[in-house]
Formats: structure tokens, C-alpha cells, sequence
């Protein structure tokens, strides 16, 4: 099977690696309030024609690897993705809009986007195992009696 996908008159593989957090990094992305967004993700990506490879919503921050059709521009992804997912956000947990460090904004400005070319199988699973990862990395500077290493000069 081809990596390229076909339209009527181009074949493509424009697929991306894309990571956006909330406003200031705050951990909300947890229980409900991340499935949400794990399913709005989801549904909007479908509506658009993306294929999501990879999705993996942590606390603090999402990684999205998705195939994006060449008539859809990635600033254009990010905007409807983020956009809709706020209104959704608000509109399905209230709670949040009246905090006020919100402010009508639910996600930080800006975003991450990376090419996947001939190593998207190594970033595929980085997304999918990069939570586990960033727990046992956590795990190791909490044990007792273990001093955070250093490189040698």
C-alpha cells in the first residue's frame, strides 16, 4: 500500500506533527475536560478531510500527527481546531470561562508544527509513548538518594 493519498488531481503525504498548549501551560487538560478535547479534535479533523495518525492529549499540552490534503493549510487546521475546541470547552464546562485568568482564551498563542517525512513511524511513536516517557523521567529525579546527574566537563 502507498503512503500517498489520492484526490482527483494530485496524489499527496503532507503530514505533520503538531503540538499546542494551554493558556499559560495550565494542567487542565485532565479527566473530562480532556476527553472532550481529545474528541473534538477528532470529530473536527474527520470534518476536514485530515486523517489523524496520532493523538495523544496530556495535562499540559496535545500532540496531533495528522495528514492534512494539500487544499487545506496548517495555520488554517490550527485555527479551526483551536477556535472550535474553545468554544466547545467553555460552552460544555462553564467552570472554566469563570476563571479569570481566561480571559476568552482557552489555548496559548502559537503552535509547533513539524514536517513528518521518512521518519514518521520513529514520530509516531514518540507521540504515542512520550507521556510514559516524560512520567519515568519524572519518576527517577523523585527517588530518594539519587542525585540528579550531570555531564563531565
Amino acid at each position: 500500500m502507498s503512503r500517498f493519498s489520492r484526490a482527483s488531481h494530485v496524489i499527496w503525504h503532507c503530514q505533520y506533527h503538531l503540538v499546542w498548549v494551554p493558556k499559560y501551560r495550565f494542567r487542565i487538560l485532565q479527566g473530562p475536560v480532556g476527553r472532550e478535547v481529545y474528541k473534538c479534535v477528532m470529530i473536527l479533523s474527520q470534518q476536514l478531510g485530515c486523517e489523524v495518525v496520532e493523538l495523544n492529549v496530556q495535562a499540559d499540552h496535545v500532540h496531533l500527527l495528522v495528514k492534512v490534503p494539500p487544499k487545506l493549510s496548517v495555520s488554517g487546521l490550527m485555527g479551526i481546531l483551536k477556535g472550535r475546541t474553545a468554544i466547545r470547552l467553555f460552552s460544555v464546562f462553564p467552570f472554566l470561562k469563570k476563571r479569570p485568568y481566561w480571559g476568552n482564551h482557552f489555548w496559548a498563542k502559537g503552535y509547533c508544527v513539524d514536517t513528518v517525512g521518512l521518519n514518521g513511524e520513529m514520530i509516531q511513536k514518540y507521540v504515542r509513548f512520550q507521556e510514559k516517557e516524560e512520567q519515568h523521567q519524572e519518576q527517577l529525579q523523585l527517588e530518594p538518594g539519587r542525585a540528579p546527574s550531570r555531564k563531565a566537563r
